[in-house]
């Protein structure tokens, strides 16, 4: 074989390898600088060499001619709708019918999110791509092979496939990320935004031209089969995902696999709460028999298999008057549009305000002033606007326009593209801003960060209006009586308030990482950094390289926290808390003592709504003390940290006398 026909097969297998980390595992293994350098090196080669080009070539993906229309494919195994469900209890009902159709079986079943995009049938033949369609009327559907082939987590061969033919089926969508960059781009192109992922991924799939369909955030999951001739019948459910992975096709993050209903509706708990975290929309689970020989003998509807259902979760939602839009200016300048609404009660409280999140959330929800809306609560402190009943204006309703000034400094603001979530944003450029320095204050002073006492929005307010506070440094000169000269402050909680300031000196090293409010940095990633480098001064000194190392640590992390230490008003900061006495390095053998013995050999399970810390880094800092987090309570689970509206899990752990525990009491056993 000649030398460069060698390199360009060399150069085809390791892009598919770094497109499968990248679109599949979302775990990239180089820079995208990196990746250019390689697919520009294999277009060369091809451009040069057309007789080396083979189907498989990640180039391939880009798109063929245009089509006059679509063809149309008899599916060779029909592709069936699924029954649904909002109710718990028809679960319970869903698998009493297969004890009526399979008397004396002991059954088990798989749940996995039902992904909101448009489902597909992908045919392989002999390893080979050979077709793509939609699901049309379940019998017939429209061929879309070459508008899907151009997704690039979507292998074009199977190179080890056990059998003759696989077919199988999934989901198109599109990751919301995607779909943002997308609509901005549309906008600026003086094209109309799309409504939603969903709709996005339907019109992608319909265009004729799939060069188009190329330049399209398009992704793929998938969950099931069609027909199929492989020389190992499938006993599983879960089997079958396993034998998916082992030819690079995409499947969903999670399936999980379950008894009876209980597990099932822990099970369903659990994704309602990491359904937030997925790249992709959900509308809910799909629960299916594991049992590929029961869903044989169980059979089909004329519409729907007996051996599935669908779980739809219901938003808690209701609707009101949107009386107006104001902003509030967060610590770091941008600028959030705040929905002021007509109070409704909705999920178990009155509100009053609800979140707009950006522009570009406003712009696609098509909200104006004076609208009737539907806002929903789920889980979140501030519930959000989910969308404007347009057939119900009047003609009276008007836009909101952002302001040219910041309302609370009036220093021009500026327009940018935020550079993690791609969604335009209006920042407030001046740090003097005294809206900017009161989150920053608030964030220092919070219980999650340096933990003072008494250092609530009153008091900081009123700090910061004084000149008495500028920055956290400034927090650490005042006096007692300087404090109590304010409104509302009694020599008592003065006191306690200089007393919470000189103690938070002795806080560990993350929290003061955390407090700094360094874009992009949670408390997740502030341990990460001070277990990693152990001083302030090492972070600041560390090179991006360095920094992305270190777990948690991805390339815009990085870039943020450099930048942030290279900022001479910051390094000016650190300095000084250094000065003042604050701690800016770990005692390692302090730490050694403390760190990882307290929960070793410990077991938690987390339910429910925390009230600072989301689920992640509760784990966390678990995992920090040398616990273990599970996904359901059992015998043999120790402590279930429990937050607001916790549902099945605390109440099996309740029967089961497993010790329960707050956030507070966390912070407590760990001294966090």
């Amino acid at each position: 074989m000649p030398e460069l026909q060698k390199e360009y097969l060399d150069l085809v297998v390791e892009i598919k390898k770094h497109d499968y980390a990248y679109y599949v595992m979302g775990e990239p293994t180089i820079t995208d600088r990196e990746y250019d350098v390689l697919y520009k090196r294999l277009q060369e080669i091809e451009k040069a060499n057309p007789q080396f080009v083979i189907p498989d070539s990640p180039t391939q993906k880009v798109g063929g001619e245009p089509l006059d229309q679509f063809n149309q494919i008899q599916h060779k195994v029909p592709m069936l709708s699924l029954d649904n469900t909002y109710f718990p209890e028809e679960i319970t009902q869903f698998i009493a019918r297969l004890e009526r159709l399979l008397p004396d079986q002991e059954f088990d079943f798989t749940v996995e999110p039902k992904v909101d995009g448009v489902a597909v049938a992908v045919r392989y033949e002999d390893g080979q791509f050979s077709s793509g369609m939609t699901r049309g009327d379940g019998s017939v559907g429209d061929d879309i092979s070459e508008n899907i082939k151009t997704i690039r987590s979507l292998p074009i061969q199977l190179p080890g496939i056990p059998g003759r033919i696989l077919e199988v089926r999934g989901e198109v969508f599109m990751p919301r990320s995607g779909f943002m960059k997308m609509n901005e781009k549309r906008r600026s192109a003086g094209d109309p935004p799309f409504a939603n992922p969903r709709n996005a991924t339907a019109g992608s799939l319909k265009q004729l031209d799939s060069k188009l369909v190329s330049e399209r955030p398009l992704d793929i999951i998938f969950y099931g089969f069609g027909q199929i001739d492989l020389s190992h019948p499938l006993d599983t459910n879960l089997g079958f995902m396993d034998l998916l992975k082992s030819l690079s096709l995409p499947t969903p993050q999670k399936v999980w696999l379950c008894k009876d209903s209980d597990e099932i509706l822990d099970a369903l708990n659990e994704l309602g709460e990491l359904r937030k975290q997925l790249p992709y929309e959900t509308d809910g689970a799909v629960i299916k028999l594991n049992s590929i020989e029961l869903r044989e003998q169980v059979g089909n509807t004329a519409k729907a298999p007996r051996w599935a259902m669908a779980y739809k979760f219901e938003s808690e939602q209701a609707i009101t008057r949107l009386r107006d839009i104001t902003i509030q200016v967060g610590r770091t300048g941008v600028l959030t549009p705040v929905a002021e609404l007509e109070p409704v009660f909705v999920a178990g409280s009155t509100v009053s305000r609800a979140t707009l999140h950006n522009e570009d959330d406003m712009k696609r929800k098509g909200v104006l002033i004076g609208d009737l809306i539907i806002v929903e609560k789920a889980g979140e402190v501030i519930p959000a606007v989910v969308q404007a009943l347009v057939q119900e204006r009047s003609g009276d309703e008007k836009e909101y326009v952002f302001p040219e000034n910041c309302p609370e400094c009036a220093t021009r603001i500026i327009k940018e593209i935020h550079v993690s979530s791609g969604n335009t944003v209006y920042r407030c450029p001046n740090p003097s801003c005294e809206a900017q320095i009161r989150g920053q204050l608030l964030q220092w002073c919070s219980r999650g960060g340096m933990d003072i006492e008494g250092g609530g929005d009153v008091l900081i307010r009123q700090l910061v209006s004084h000149g008495l506070a500028k920055n956290p440094a400034d927090l650490y000169k005042l006096t007692a009586s300087q404090v109590a000269g304010l409104d509302r402050m009694a020599e008592k909680s003065a006191n306690n308030f200089i007393q919470g300031v000189e103690e938070s000196k002795k806080r560990d090293l993350w929290r003061l990482i955390f407090s700094l409010g360094i874009p992009h940095v949670g408390k997740s990633t502030a341990k990460r950094l001070a277990k990693d480098l152990i001083s302030i001064d090492r972070i600041a000194q560390a090179t991006i390289e360095e920094l992305i190392e270190i777990e948690d640590v991805g390339e815009i992390v990085a870039q943020s926290i450099s930048s942030w230490f290279q900022d001479a008003q910051n390094k000016s900061l650190i300095e000084e808390l250094a000065n003042l006495g604050l701690t800016t390095e770990i005692d390692q053998s302090h730490q050694e003592s403390q760190n990882a013995q307290i929960f070793k050999g410990k077991t938690f399970v987390l339910t429910g709504t925390l009230p600072s810390l989301k689920r992640s880094e509760a784990a966390a800092i678990i995992e920090y003390h040398g616990g273990k987090v599970s996904s359901s309570v059992s015998k043999k689970t120790d402590y279930v940290l429990a937050g607001a509206d916790a549902g099945s899990k605390l109440e099996k752990a309740q029967k089961l006398n497993v010790t329960i525990i707050s956030e507070e009491e966390l912070h407590k056993l760990t001294n966090s």
